[in-house]
């Protein structure tokens, strides 16, 4: 497309996307956005990154978190409505201005004039043409909800995903929990300073460990539901399979002033625990899953994840689940908990279990926020404002 001249902000120094000493917080956006898209970096890591250098001040780095995390999960919506003005698919950098740009004009209200001008202003100086006369005609032809053409488009996800929990939650809660996760994820501080979403908490809370009980995490990094186990009293053993990854739980545990008394960190594969059979009272298996509950903090995460890896990670899980079983004396509690929402990695691994370990009796599911969910118990993003979770509890009997 030929584009009528652009209108570049003045007076702000500017440098080439990639660069991290721009002064502009839409510069360092844009360079991020590029790398998160031609690079494969992770937004949660390429983000801190590039502010870190950035020298802007707390509320334009704040800006900058704003604007790639939100363009970056609203990509699609954003593509299609800068598609619509588009005879040809545009270099990188440009695509990615244009949907920074719309992404203010559509989703911010960023006034046009701002959202255009100061998004030109970052864009290469060969592609600014190009930039200004897209997003010109995006902020003149605004879509209504009904203008869209599909929910999948309109709430930017793929299609698989939607198609998938709208057969298996329902339509409603279905789309409903897809909105929520295109919300900006807020944080809880605990009591002792911890900043942890509610979910995770209240599936720490739901472990029910007790002062003196022996209790292991098996699947424990960075630390946030161990160190919570910690702080009722129980002695917990907090198990993670990467050296790097037990040493975040470690250090969050002294950070918190925890005692290695009552948090041990050990090194092991979860299928594999190096924990003495039969001697915890309770176990929590937060296992690897997709991630698809936790879309609000992980804004690259809906691009990333395929169909196929609920297979193989509901394969782990099972795994995971039936070595921590071992661990258990009679009549203690295995809490098995995932931040997915997919049949797969929930009600899946559970039908399974329950074929192939009589021993462990599922106990009742929690009440409110959380729903009932087969023999357990889902919470969907959209009822809490929190991330989405699923949590079965279990008590080993002493048959086998």
């Amino acid at each position: 497309m030929r584009a009528s001249g652009p209108a570049p902000a003045s007076g702000r120094r500017r440098g080439p996307p990639g660069r991290s000493t721009a002064r502009s917080p839409r510069a360092v956006a844009l360079a991020a956005l590029v790398r998160i898209d031609t690079e494969g970096a992770y937004a949660n890591l390429v983000v801190p990154a590039m502010l870190a250098g950035s020298g802007l001040d707390a509320r334009a780095r704040a800006q900058v978190t704003d604007l790639v995390y939100g363009t970056t999960r609203l990509r699609r919506a954003c593509d299609w409505l800068v598609d619509r003005f588009l005879v040809s698919p545009p270099e990188p950098v440009a695509r990615n201005a244009l949907r920074l740009g719309a992404y203010q004009l559509a989703f911010l209200g960023t006034p046009p004039h701002a959202a255009v001008g100061e998004t030109v202003a970052v864009a290469p100086a060969r592609t600014r043409g190009l930039v200004n006369a897209v997003l010109r005609r995006v902020a003149a032809a605004p879509v209504d909800e009904a203008g869209w053409p599909s929910d999948a488009v309109r709430l930017s996800y793929p299609d698989w995903l939607v198609e998938r929990l709208a057969a298996e939650l329902g339509r409603e809660d279905a789309l409903a929990s897809l909105a929520a996760m295109d919300e900006p994820a807020s944080a809880t501080e605990r009591a002792d300073g911890y900043t942890q979403d509610l979910a995770s908490q209240w599936v720490a809370e739901l472990v029910e460990a007790g002062p003196g009980e022996r209790v292991a995490d098996v699947c424990a990094a960075p630390g946030g539901k161990a160190t919570a186990l910690a702080g009722t009293g129980a002695r917990v053993i907090a198990v993670d399979s990467r050296p790097a990854r037990a040493g975040l739980v470690a250090a969050n545990a002294a950070r918190l002033g925890i005692a290695p008394g009552r948090l041990a960190v050990a090194v092991a594969d979860g299928t594999r625990p190096a924990v003495r059979p039969g001697s915890c009272d309770r176990v929590l298996v937060d296992a690897p899953c997709t991630g698809l509950g936790t879309l609000r903090r992980r804004p690259d995460l809906r691009w990333r994840v395929a169909p196929g890896d609920e297979a193989r990670l509901a394969q782990l899980q099972v795994r995971l689940v039936d070595a921590a079983a071992a661990l258990l004396r009679p009549g203690g509690v295995l809490v098995y908990s995932v931040c997915t929402l997919t049949a797969a990695e929930t009600t899946g691994v559970d039908v399974r279990l329950e074929g192939e370990r009589p021993d462990l009796a599922p106990l009742p599911p929690p009440g409110p926020p959380w729903q009932g969910h087969g023999r357990g118990a889902l919470l969907l993003p959209h009822r809490a404002g929190t991330d989405g979770m699923a949590l079965f509890r279990y008590v080993r009997t002493a048959r086998v």
